[in-house]
């Protein structure tokens, strides 16, 4: 039996441009919450950004590896420190993929983060933080 990523997927009416556009401001969703910051560069390939919450207890650096507007962007993980778990590297090497497509009239962002999986420590608090920053900060931030 393989183990699953964390994979979520979102539809919205908006255009596969307005979706990448959305992505790509990544201050305007992933932050906001826990005293949160992001720093450095966040829509071009090479750019490198990083991400701090709870002061300190959850810090991450990530490189954009792959970007095709409209439809695909991938962040590595180039450093992670998650204070609040045993393994605190336990995001390092791994892949932020959002994938977009379009069905019909609608468009279709998926959201995998490879390397997630229910059998590492950190995923039963950051599966559910990924669903409330997508859900509640992303898709609002597509449907504006």
């Amino acid at each position: 039996m393989t183990t699953k990523n964390f994979t979520l997927t979102l539809q919205t009416t908006q255009s596969p441009q307005k979706v990448f556009k959305a992505i790509q401001d990544v201050r305007s969703w992933w932050s906001g919450y826990y005293s949160e910051k992001i720093t450095g560069n966040t829509k071009d390939l090479n750019d490198e950004f990083s991400f701090e919450a709870g002061d300190g207890l959850h810090s991450t650096k990530h490189k954009l590896v792959e970007v095709i507007p409209d439809k695909k962007v991938v962040w590595l993980t180039t450093y992670c420190n998650l204070d609040f778990i045993e393994h605190k590297d336990e995001w390092t090497g791994t892949k932020i993929i959002f994938e977009i497509s379009t069905n019909g009239n609608s468009t279709e962002l998926k959201f995998t983060h490879e390397g997630l999986t229910p059998t590492v420590e950190c995923y039963d608090a950051c599966a559910p933080a990924w669903t409330q920053y997508l859900e509640n900060k992303l898709k609002p931030l597509i449907e504006a």
